[in-house]
């Protein structure tokens, strides 16, 4: 099969990928053996393929946001999947079961925790596998690259808006307008939130305001109004302050990305006090994965998707690192 590898992490520009030909694995115990139908292009993938994230396994198959087709089971899988089925893979591959951390329900912190195309090959490929207890059923109403950034953009996105705590009917700012950003949005909109959107980009900024955003300004400009929560989904640092800025007393800004660059000093009395917050977001849960897709099943969501040939993978990434579309690039094979 053909796939694409991380054999030199470096800038996107320098070609850190390589597309190969490789045997198609066998699924092992527990596992389903996929044909991946579409997948999406997360800025993860590009962190990983950059260094930013320095990779666990030497040349990685990146990709974690795939819909596919159960082609083979592997043994002790049992009767919740079928050869025929169409499933979802994410980004959380494994876990424990057994820390502290799995017990009380936030399994995303586990210390053992695995990640697909991070730990284990993902679905930069045709083919690629799944443990089935990390496998998700899909909503109907989707296609396949409509489906594909729900699986992390989506699933994240709804981790974020859930630990910026926004009160009912409240002002959510959202900072970046990408793959993510655009449908956390739409959840938020959909449960009576009023909407404002930072971002740099003026394709983003109209369909911020499509989506029903009520304003849309520059990526560090005020908003017009204070705001009760914020989401920071653009990995910069320097958005930090003035986001902190932007929120009303007691307001909450959760951090979306795995990685950012560095946080300019902070002044206490104009970013902290009066009880505001920042809170981070690590990865996310099977029931936060469960609850997103429940939701995306009831409430159908606009995905603006950007569709490329697997072969064109490397310049999806390249795209994605320069700004060049609104939305979600999703891999065809």
């Amino acid at each position: 099969m053909t796939a694409w590898r991380v054999l030199r992490p470096g800038p996107i520009d320098a070609r850190p990928l390589a597309q190969e030909r490789v045997p198609v694995a066998a699924p092992g115990a527990g596992e389903l053996l996929v044909r991946v139908l579409a997948c999406g292009v997360c800025r993860t993938d590009l962190h990983v393929a950059e260094g930013d994230l320095p990779v666990h396994r030497p040349g990685v198959v990146p990709g974690h946001e795939v819909v596919g087709e159960v082609v083979a089971l592997g043994s002790g899988v049992g009767e919740w999947f079928a050869v025929g089925d169409r499933v979802g893979i994410a980004w959380l591959r494994h876990t424990c079961g057994r820390c502290k951390f799995c017990r009380r329900g936030a399994e995303n912190l586990c210390p053992e925790s695995r990640y697909t195309g991070w730990d284990a090959d993902g679905g930069y490929a045709e083919f690629t596998t799944v443990p089935a207890d990390y496998a998700h059923p899909l909503p109907p109403g989707y296609a396949d690259a409509e489906l594909a950034p729900l699986l992390c953009a989506g699933i994240i996105g709804y981790r974020a808006l859930q630990r910026a705590a926004l009160p009912a009917g409240g002002r959510l700012g959202i900072y970046g307008f990408g793959g993510s950003a655009h449908l956390a949005a739409q959840v938020a909109l959909a449960r009576g939130a009023e909407v404002h959107v930072m971002t740099r980009d003026e394709k983003a900024r109209e369909l911020a305001r499509e989506l029903g955003a009520a304003s849309a300004q520059g990526a560090a400009d005020p908003p017009p109004v204070p705001l009760d929560a914020a989401i920071l989904f653009a990995p910069v640092g320097d958005l930090v302050p003035p986001a902190l800025s932007a929120l009303d007393r007691g307001g909450v800004l959760s951090i979306a990305g795995i990685h950012l660059t560095d946080v300019p000093a902070l002044n206490y009395q104009r970013h902290l006090f009066q009880e505001r917050e920042i809170r981070s977001v690590t990865a996310n849960t099977r029931s936060d994965a469960r609850e997103f897709l429940a939701f995306a099943a009831k409430h159908h969501l606009d995905v603006t998707v950007h569709p490329y040939p697997l072969a064109g993978a490397e310049r999806a990434l390249a795209d994605l690192a320069h700004g060049k579309f609104a939305g979600a690039a999703v891999l065809i094979p």
